[in-house]
Formats: C-alpha cells, sequence, structure tokens
C-alpha cells in the first residue's frame, strides 16, 4: 500500500502543484478504493486479449473513477482503483454509498501462470490485504470449440 500511496501523491502533486488559480470550488484528491469482486475466466489463452472487470464501492457521489494503478513484477500484477474525490462538493454529495464496474483490458504475452493481486484495504495492522487470482495460460493451439470425430 505504500507504493499505492507514494503513487497516489505523486498524482496529486502533479495536477495540484502548477495550478496558476487557487479557485477552491476546484479542490480535489485521489483516493484509492478496495476491489470487491473480480470477473475474470477461467484461463487465459496465449496471445488473446481479455476484458477484466472489477467492482468496488464508492462512499457517495463526490467520488469518480480516475484509474487503476497497475505494477507489474515478472508475472505478477498489482491492481488498485483510484478515484478522484471532489472536496467542494462534500456539501452537495450524496450520502448513498454506490457499487461500480470498472474494467481494464489485458493481453496475454506470457505462457507462464500469471498471479493478479488486487487490493482490497488494510486489515487492523496497516497491512495491505489483496484477493490473489492465479490465471493458468493455454496455448492457443490446442484448444478448439470444435467437438472431436472418431
Amino acid at each position: 500500500m505504500k507504493k499505492v500511496a507514494l503513487l497516489a501523491f505523486a498524482f496529486i502533486l502533479t495536477f495540484t502543484s502548477c495550478s496558476l488559480d487557487d479557485d477552491p470550488s476546484d479542490s480535489f484528491y485521489l483516493e484509492v478504493l478496495p476491489v470487491e469482486s473480480v470477473e475474470m475466466p477461467e484461463y487465459f489463452v496465449h496471445g488473446e486479449t481479455y476484458e477484466i472487470l472489477v467492482t468496488y464501492t464508492k462512499p457517495n457521489s463526490c467520488y469518480y473513477f480516475n484509474d487503476f494503478i497497475y505494477e507489474i513484477d515478472g508475472h505478477e500484477r498489482t491492481i488498485a482503483v483510484v478515484n478522484t474525490v471532489y472536496s467542494n462538493n462534500i456539501t452537495n454529495c450524496d450520502g448513498e454509498p454506490e457499487q461500480v464496474s470498472v474494467n481494464f483490458d489485458f493481453t496475454v504475452t506470457g505462457y507462464e501462470t500469471y498471479v493478479f493481486k488486487f487490493y482490497q484495504g488494510e486489515d487492523e495492522n496497516g497491512e495491505d490485504q489483496y484477493y490473489l487470482v492465479e490465471m493458468p495460460v493455454m496455448d492457443g493451439r490446442y484448444i478448439s470449440d470444435q467437438p472431436v470425430r472418431d
């Protein structure tokens, strides 16, 4: 999470440090929200591209999906959802939490099993928690939708 917080801080500095206006009506910050669920296929086929659906809960209407933080380490992918929070609208924000689904495309370039780590927040000790998904990769030459004939 420290890396996630550092990246979020870098985003904030990028967008606010060069501002010529200090208009308080434009104040915002970035917040990393925990992933609640993920929809993925049972396996990947080498060379194919897949849409991965991620669901999270935004606390109120002041939260808007910004992007994913996406870190690559070999065949391991760490993914977190980043929202822009417009703090000037706090009095106008709808207080009802809402589930939001967003997606990203993933192209399979390797043959080894991929490990996806979706950020799910911190435990009571401040340790990052992740939803882990291991995705085996099949060689497309051996997969067919056609029935086998005698």
